[in-house]
């Protein structure tokens, strides 16, 4: 197991829900954390804030994941603010609830850009810094969406199944590396995305309730303190999916 004391991790799409969550306890855990945000800049500095009550240091950056200028931004501020980037949890992430029907072309640029897109870059700009340093922890957060279909709609399942695709590339390509890479597969965490969405009801987890995005962060914390998992999708579900 690995202490993460001093280690930088960056963590997109921060503000709220579980990437929130995530971020705080990859604080507690003893790292310093970037927080990426696009519109919600107050949730992501009052988080920044609360990172820093617990003593480690942090900062919120705008940035827009879909376009590889403004990771390039995003990536260059945390290296410069923290230092060299050895966590990165790709966490932003969107959803669109629609009649499969009118699902239109942009609709489905516009979610693979935001959930899988982003990924790519992040994960491209951070790996200059981890390779250079030989240790690096990349945590994709999918969904069970990309077993089951989910309860969004085709755009958002393929988006999170491109995901652990992803994972698996870079988790074979980067093994000798110590460089880890893994996903975590959640389904129906209470968040502001899963209360709005009528679709998404307890019952259909058979231990009977929502996840807490802090049951999904524990799991996080474990991936970046471990260096012999790799490769890996984490089911974080309630038993609604059992492999």
């Amino acid at each position: 197991m690995s202490d993460l004391e001093g280690r930088v991790a960056l963590v997109t799409g921060a503000s709220r829900g579980i990437g929130r969550s995530v971020a705080l306890a990859l604080a507690r855990a003893g790292a310093d954390v970037t927080l990426n945000y696009l519109s919600h800049q107050a949730e992501a500095e009052e988080t920044a804030s609360a990172i820093r009550e617990l003593g480690r240091r942090a900062v919120a950056v705008r940035a827009d994941m879909r376009r590889a200028d403004e990771v390039r931004r995003l990536v260059q501020t945390s290296n410069a603010k923290l230092g060299p980037l050895a966590i990165l949890v790709n966490n932003a992430g969107v959803t669109r609830l629609q009649p499969m029907a009118e699902i239109s072309e942009q609709d489905w640029d516009d979610v693979l850009n935001v959930n899988l897109k982003s990924g790519f870059l992040a994960t491209q700009r951070a790996l200059e810094t981890m390779r250079a340093r030989a240790w690096g922890r990349i945590v994709f957060i999918s969904s069970v969406a990309a077993h089951l279909g989910g309860v969004v709609g085709p755009h958002y399942a393929a988006s999170k199944a491109g995901m652990i695709g992803l994972a698996h590339f870079y988790a074979r390509a980067l093994v000798k590396e110590n460089i880890t890479v893994n996903t975590i597969s959640p389904a129906l965490i209470e968040t502001e995305m899963v209360r709005s969405n009528p679709n998404a009801r307890a019952d259909l987890i058979p231990v009977g309730r929502f996840g807490q995005p802090e049951e999904v962060a524990d799991v996080v914390v474990m991936l970046a303190r471990n260096g012999y998992i790799t490769g890996q999708t984490i089911h974080v579900n309630g038993g609604w999916y059992m492999s």
